[in-house]
């Protein structure tokens, strides 16, 4: 999303974003390979520092090149839109649904239905009978960042069009999907989806009946509030799993 955001304050075409967007994501891939890979597996505590530190570099990187200007941008979609009830439907609401379902239905597919998702799943159970049976746990991390940041430049692509986009505005996004991941379960992707559509909606509800100025703060209260009533999610899986 970095590289995105990089190439539209750039105005550059959408060809040309996205080029610099597969760029910018191969050489986050040799740093995670050759950077956060080792960590991974010593401390939970030290791989996600150096996670958030990486990503701190690339968006500060992504400001001082192309400063703190805010942009707006549209998808190329038709102009079409239908009222149902007392709603009105676009071609954007329509591709959004379609992008997100397709979206979450082939990474359970390949979560769940392929020798990369079991190994996925066992790295992430037990990194240590994991190297034990010959899992690469470099390659699978490896592998486990192409998949976040395909995902991450989908998610770029279908919310930008709601928002002002500026090098700053990536760290909201992160809040927001931390927040998802913490109230449905690190290790569940149904209570992942359904995290996100519940920070949504209460989001969206905060914002208008209270105030829009303290999104992150409404973020912040959530996060605390699941991780001490249920420190693995609300939909977290129970027990274990034979992968």
């Amino acid at each position: 999303m970095f590289g995105f955001t990089a190439g539209i304050l750039g105005n550059m075409a959408w060809g040309a974003a996205l080029v610099l967007t597969l760029a910018i994501m191969a050489a986050v891939m040799a740093v995670s390979y050759f950077v956060i890979a080792p960590l991974v597996f010593k401390s939970d505590l030290t791989s996600t520092i150096a996670t958030l530190g990486i990503g701190l570099i690339a968006q500060g990187i992504t400001q001082l090149v192309f400063g703190s200007n805010v942009v707006s941008l549209d998808l190329p979609l038709p102009q079409w839109s239908a009222q149902v009830g007392a709603m009105r439907v676009s071609a954007y609401d329509v591709a959004v649904l379609a992008v997100t379902a397709l979206s979450v239905g082939l990474l359970y597919l390949l979560i769940e239905r392929t020798r990369v998702g079991v190994a996925f799943r066992a790295v992430s159970a037990n990194p240590f009978a994991s190297r034990v049976c010959g899992l690469s746990l470099r390659r699978i991390h490896l592998f486990s960042f192409v998949v976040a940041g395909l995902l991450g430049l989908v998610a770029a692509l279908l919310i930008v069009p709601t928002t002002f986009l500026s090098s700053t505005s990536v760290a909201s996004f992160m809040l927001q999907a931390f927040a998802a991941a913490v109230v449905g379960g690190f290790s569940s992707l149904p209570g992942a989806v359904v995290g996100g559509v519940f920070i949504g909606v209460l989001m969206n509800l905060l914002s208008f009946y209270v105030a829009a100025e303290f999104t992150n703060t409404y973020l912040l209260l959530v996060i605390l509030v699941t991780l001490n009533a249920f420190p693995k999610g609300v939909l977290a899986r129970r027990g274990g799993a034979r992968v």
